[in-house]
């Protein structure tokens, strides 16, 4: 594929809405079956994820393409997904691997431009065993009044930015992006708050899993697609740590030497708990390889402050949502992960391809 190509290809994958996402995806994949959300989404509509599976049903090599744990990073993952279809590479496996297609995961946050599941947590931090003591993260405390300050006002927030400001002075950027980012479990309303339980979100990836008996599998493949962290338009291929350097090893025989690890300090990510990486490890082991596709979007602080108002507004102002206060601001938490450029939009399709047939390559040929 060049770049005229994905040019051509980006407006026709990549949707306005959750809505016209699930639309396109069930026209191309009409035998997914579909997992109601209890949630409703902006204008009372009933929301789902849909799961799709191609090929043999024994199939002992399987690749899973997940969308939209993180909302309205689904748009990207959705629009990759239909690119997969459309390039009808779940047609040229060998009979022994097959293709299950994840798509909106977390489905409330898709349908209202939300990193976050209906109870407000980080889907990406909610995959502890809850069995066990909760991770602590004391330095979040220290931080946490000024990540989502109640005083949403220009000197609210300007109190707030100043105190987040020292603190990085103080203790380096790497230091604040581990305190705010890792997962912390004390702080309801907060950023990657983890929860105290299993969300819908992860409850629902658990039964697609049990319902296409993914553990039975000798190997799985696991493609989670994300952006806002690392350069603009990049698709960096990040392991996590629950996978440690086997995992990380396992992926670079698939993906070669672009692929990041937290564990070798070369991710543009933090270490962090609960990410999806961890339930993949305890289903199977080391018969799966897990990364995350990770587009980079904007800046860090214009994220960050897309994620900051979010939270504000349904922490504080919940009866504003479909105002037009809301609207502008669930607009920008949109944008900050769903660029409106066409360029970003032609990286996407462009390095998404690229991944997709690397991934073809190795499980068609046992690699």
């Amino acid at each position: 594929m060049n770049l005229d190509s994905a040019k051509q290809i980006a407006p026709v994958v990549f949707s306005d809405t959750y809505a016209e996402a699930r639309q396109k995806f069930l026209a191309t994949a009409p035998t997914s079956r579909a997992y109601p959300c209890s949630t409703k989404g902006p204008s009372g509509e009933a929301l789902f994820t849909d799961a799709a599976y191609f090929g043999n049903p024994d199939a002992k090599t399987l690749l899973v393409l997940v969308s939209g744990t993180h909302g309205p990073e689904g748009y990207s993952g959705s629009a990759s997904q239909l690119l997969f279809l459309q390039a009808k590479f779940h047609e040229q496996l060998p009979p022994s691997t097959a293709v299950l297609f994840i798509h909106a995961l977390n489905c409330y946050g898709f349908a209202w431009d939300r990193r976050f599941t209906a109870e407000g947590c980080d889907p990406n931090r909610n995959f502890i065993d809850f069995s066990k003591p909760l991770p602590s993260n004391p330095e979040y405390e220290e931080l946490a009044e000024h990540l989502v300050p109640a005083d949403n006002t220009p000197e609210g927030l300007q109190r707030a930015e100043a105190a987040i400001k020292e603190y990085r002075a103080k203790h380096g950027e790497w230091k604040f992006r581990a305190a705010r980012n890792s997962g912390q479990y004390t702080r309801p309303g907060g950023v990657f708050y983890g929860g105290t339980g299993p969300t819908e979100t992860r409850r629902t990836l658990e039964q697609i899993a049990a319902d296409f008996v993914v553990a039975k599998r000798d190997r799985v493949v696991i493609i989670d697609y994300h952006t806002g962290l690392g350069p603009y338009g990049y698709g960096e291929i990040q392991c996590e740590q629950p996978s440690g350097l086997t995992g990380y090893e396992r992926a670079m025989g698939i993906f070669g030497p672009s692929v990041t690890s937290p564990d070798l300090g070369t991710s543009s990510s933090v270490v962090i708990h609960g990410c999806q990486d961890e339930f993949w490890q305890r289903e199977l082991g080391d018969r799966h390889t897990y990364v995350a596709l990770e587009y980079g979007t904007y800046e860090l602080d214009v994220v960050r402050k897309a994620q900051r108002d979010d939270l504000w507004l349904f922490n504080y102002r919940p009866e504003a949502v479909n105002s037009e206060l809301g609207r502008k601001i669930r607009a920008a938490s949109k944008e900050a992960y769903n660029p409106q450029r066409a360029d970003w939009k032609e990286m996407v399709i462009w390095r998404s391809h690229q991944i997709h047939r690397q991934a073809r390559e190795a499980l068609g040929s046992g690699q």
